[in-house]
């Protein structure tokens, strides 16, 4: 009995400590973001993504060879803005490297301040996406996404890329026990997938009956969600917040 009441103890316990503590609940919010802000991209700038390079380098190549609502402009401005803003997270991640949390709190302040920025254009202009308005919100945007690439990559929570679902939808199949592999619990990739969906499926349903600015507007509070709590919860000499941890 006594070892029955031991296993059951163990069984419906908590799980010991995450090492990486509260980054996977922020990073599928960020997940959620993604999807928000390539609803607006992909619907209301002219089917051109922020966050999904794969898409872009696809788009382009139909762009260029004469596909009718694609531009190869737009997706050259993308993936520029996306690659300047990968390597400012990039330098966050070398300045920060010590201490996850910071990095985390500090790019997510700053994506905030950019997706604002595109959300101030879009208020002050009514939802007015012609012309170079089109490609400021497409460079605004991008920066934004390719930052969160970039401190995600170095954050290193597994299957956890706030944008990327490509390898996590792969893993979910071919580490499963049909498919002979370890059968690991995909909890976690589950919900990458489901956040990313319920983040483009809300932006959808906002941008048909709102408009663009109150997609942006919850995009930024989400992320100036993340980042106070990030920040809130980065006590110094948190285990989850070293290097590698």
């Amino acid at each position: 009995m006594r070892k029955l009441l031991t296993d059951m103890a163990r069984t419906l316990a908590p799980p010991r400590e995450d090492r990486h503590g509260p980054l996977p609940p922020l990073m599928l919010t960020l997940t959620v973001v993604t999807g928000l802000v390539d609803a607006v991209s992909y619907l209301a700038l002219g089917h051109v993504f922020v966050a999904n390079m794969t898409g872009n380098v696809v788009f382009l190549g139909f762009a260029l060879a004469g596909a009718e609502g694609l531009s190869a402009p737009a997706s050259v401005v993308s993936m520029a803005a996306f690659l300047a803003g990968a390597l400012a997270g990039g330098r966050l991640a070398t300045r920060f490297a010590a201490h996850r949390g910071r990095l985390l709190a500090f790019a997510a302040a700053l994506q905030t301040v950019l997706v604002a920025a595109a959300a101030v254009v879009v208020g002050l202009l009514r939802d007015d996406t012609a012309g170079e308005v089109r490609y400021t919100l497409i460079v605004f945007l991008g920066l934004a996404m390719g930052l969160q690439n970039a401190v995600a990559r170095r954050l290193g929570v597994p299957d956890l890329t706030t944008t990327v679902l490509t390898l996590t939808l792969t893993g979910l199949a071919a580490d499963s026990a049909p498919a002979g592999g370890p059968g690991p619990r995909p909890g976690r990739r589950v919900l990458s997938v489901l956040a990313m969906f319920l983040g483009a499926l809300g932006g959808a349903v906002l941008l048909a009956h709102s408009g663009i600015l109150p997609v942006l507007v919850l995009a930024a509070a989400l992320l100036v969600a993340v980042s106070a709590v990030t920040h809130r919860l980065s006590a110094p000499g948190a285990p989850w917040a070293g290097p590698g941890a």
